[in-house]
C-alpha cells in the first residue's frame, strides 16, 4: 500500500505527451517522455541557437533563474537554496565536499542503493576515516524501521531517498530526518526517482542537501538536474570556479576584474555551463507544467494508476514489495526471468525495467487503463510461455 494521498486526481493527459498509441510506457524512473511543450520550447530554443546575434547579454542569466525557482517552489524552497547542477553524481559531490566525519564514524545508506552516491560516499570514507553502515531490510520490516533500528550517534552522515530506486519502495522521510537531527547527523536526500511526482517540503524535512536530475519525474532533459542546500551549508566550497558564479558576472566588460565574492546563496554550487540555451526552455516548460498540475495532485493521480496495476499483480499471485510511492512500485519475479521478460514486453510494445528483482513499474500522466491491460495481456502471454534467460 501506497503513501496516502488525497487530493483530487487529474484529468487524462495523453494528449500532452508524445507516446503513440501502439506504445504502453511504464519506466518514467528511467526516463520521462518529453512534453510536447517541451519539444516545441526545444525546437524554438535551437532554432534561436543557430542565430547566437540573437542572445543577449541578459539571456546568460534570466532563463537559468527562471529553471532555479521554478524547481525550488516544488520543493518548498527559495530560489537562493537551489544550486544548478547537471546530475546526482554532482549534487553527491557537492555535498561529500562540504561535510565532516569524524574517523570511525559511519555513512548509513540503503542496501543496492543507486551506484552514484554509493561510490560517493566511499571515497568520501577514504578522506574522513569514517565507515559505511549498509542498512538491509528484514523480511517484515520497512525501510523507515531498518534505518531507525540503527540510526544512533555513531552515524555521522545519513543518505537516503523517499523511495528505493528498484522497486520504489517507500520510506518515511519525516520520521528519518527527525532521527538524523537528534544524533547530529547531516541529512542528503537523493530525490531523483520523487522529486516532481511527490510531495516534499524541505523546509519540514530540513536536509543538509537534496539533490535530483531532472529527465525522470521532472519530466525535463538530460544534464539538467537540481541540487539544494540548506542555508547553513551555503558558505561553502564549490566543486569548481567558473565565471558566473562570481558577483556581478552580468557586466561582461569587467570579467576581467576579478572577484573572491560569489553570487548569493547556492549559486556558488552551480556547474558550469548552466545557462544551457538548448535544453533550459525544454526543462522550463516541464517545470511549468508540473507547476500548473501540482505535485500533490500528480501524486494522487499517479496513486490510482499503481494501486489498479498492484491489485491486477496480485489477483495473478504475483508479489509486490511494500510499502511503495504513489507513482512507482515492483512486480516480483523469479530472478532468471526477470530480464528475459521485459525483453518479450518489449517487443510487445509494453516497456518497463528489471531493476533488482522486480519489473519496475513506472507510469505518469500519459498512463491510461489500455496501457494498463496492455502490461498484464503482455505479461500474461510471456508468463504462460516463459523466455529463455
Amino acid at each position: 500500500m501506497s503513501a496516502p494521498h488525497r487530493e483530487a486526481p487529474l484529468a487524462p493527459a495523453r494528449a500532452l505527451f508524445d507516446v503513440p498509441d501502439d506504445i504502453a510506457y511504464f519506466n518514467t524512473a528511467s526516463l520521462a517522455p518529453t512534453l510536447r511543450a517541451g519539444l516545441h520550447a526545444g525546437g524554438a530554443a535551437l532554432q534561436r541557437r543557430a542565430q547566437p546575434w540573437r542572445i543577449q547579454a541578459a539571456d546568460w542569466f534570466d532563463a537559468a533563474e527562471d529553471r532555479r525557482g521554478l524547481f525550488a517552489a516544488l520543493i518548498g524552497a527559495g530560489a537562493d537554496d537551489v544550486a544548478l547542477v547537471p546530475a546526482t553524481s554532482y549534487g553527491m559531490a557537492v555535498a561529500a565536499a562540504n561535510l565532516e566525519a569524524a574517523p570511525g564514524s559511519r555513512v548509513l545508506v540503503l542496501a543496492d542503493e543507486y551506484p552514484s552516491g554509493i561510490y560517493t560516499w566511499w571515497r568520501f570514507t577514504e578522506r574522513t576515516g569514517a565507515r559505511m553502515l549498509t542498512v538491509r531490510r528484514g523480511a517484515d520490516q520497512t525501510w523507515t524501521d531498518a534505518v531507525l533500528a540503527v540510526l544512533d550517534e555513531t552515524v555521522a552522515v545519513v543518505s537516503v531517498p523517499q523511495v528505493h530506486w528498484t522497486d520504489g519502495t517507500w520510506l518515511e522521510l519525516d520520521r528519518i530526518a527527525a532521527a538524523a537531527r537528534a544524533v547530529g547527523a547531516a541529512l542528503v536526500i537523493d530525490a531523483s526517482q520523487s522529486a516532481g511526482a511527490v510531495p516534499l517540503d524541505v523546509a519540514e524535512l530540513r536536509p543538509d542537501f537534496l539533490v535530483t536530475v531532472g529527465y525522470k519525474w521532472l519530466l525535463g532533459p538530460f544534464g539538467l538536474g537540481y541540487l539544494y542546500v540548506a542555508p547553513a551549508r551555503q558558505d561553502g566550497r564549490p566543486l569548481e570556479e567558473n565565471w558566473i558564479l562570481r558577483q556581478d558576472a552580468q557586466d561582461f566588460a569587467r570579467l576581467v576584474d576579478y572577484r573572491t565574492a560569489y553570487q548569493p546563496g547556492a549559486r556558488r554550487f552551480d556547474a558550469g555551463a548552466r545557462t544551457a540555451f538548448e535544453l533550459t526552455p525544454l526543462a522550463i516548460a516541464a517545470l511549468r507544467q508540473l507547476t500548473t498540475w501540482t505535485v500533490p495532485r500528480i501524486a494522487a493521480t499517479l496513486e490510482t494508476t499503481t494501486d489498479l496495476i498492484a491489485r491486477h499483480a496480485r489477483r495473478r499471485g504475483l508479489d509486490i514489495p511494500g510499502p511503495h510511492g504513489p507513482h512507482m512500485l515492483g512486480i516480483t519475479l523469479p530472478a532468471h526471468l526477470q530480464h528475459a521478460t521485459a525483453r518479450a514486453l518489449e517487443r510487445s510494445g509494453v516497456f518497463v525495467g528489471a531493476r533488482g528483482n522486480v519489473l519496475r513499474i513506472s507510469p505518469h500522466l500519459h498512463t491510461t487503463s489500455h496501457d494498463i491491460d496492455r502490461l498484464f495481456h503482455a505479461l500474461d502471454t510471456t508468463l504462460e510461455h516463459p523466455p529463455a534467460p
